[in-house]
């Protein structure tokens, strides 16, 4: 296991100290430190279990199960493609394929290059507009193959 950077370091205690006293804080501890870093270091584990009194079993337990928590640094670039029964429905296994060909990752894998991290998800709540994606933040609907392409070449112009 990779020690905490000092700058992670800071950050997840920041993260602690904010929710100290709090009762039941480890989902929101464990976001908090997600929205800091990007992700959950393997090596935070043991920080964020010594001060909410729990066995690193059980932190860890919680960052595997939920999908949400990220295990590795994500890529500069996050594209969350929906993998819900709506989106399927209109065409999203086919995005799916497309999305992963297109960047050249699974899901849930991060480009060599560190610039696209490609993920999965399980709704995005634009089930009108299926099948959606969501690039940096930004909700997109009815998004075809083509347009996944157009999006790709826009976040690929930018930092």
């Amino acid at each position: 296991m990779q020690a905490l950077e000092p700058n992670q370091r800071a950050a997840v205690e920041r993260v602690l100290d904010q929710h100290q006293g709090r009762p039941g804080p480890l989902l929101e501890v464990l976001h908090g430190i997600q929205a800091e870093l990007g992700y959950i270091p393997e090596s935070s584990i043991p920080l964020v279990a010594e001060a909410l009194n729990l066995s690193r079993a059980e932190v860890h337990g919680v960052v595997t199960f939920y999908h949400f928590f990220r295990h590795a640094k994500p890529g500069r670039h996050a594209v969350l493609v929906c993998r819900a029964e709506s989106c399927q429905a209109m065409g999203g296994a086919a995005l799916a394929e497309h999305a992963s060909r297109r960047l050249g990752v699974d899901f849930e894998e991060t480009t060599a290059d560190g610039r696209f991290s490609l993920e999965s998800v399980y709704c995005l709540g634009n089930c009108a507009c299926s099948p959606a994606v969501m690039i940096d933040g930004d909700l997109h609907g009815r998004v075809s193959t083509q347009r996944f392409d157009e999006l790709i070449a826009q976040a690929e112009q930018t930092k």
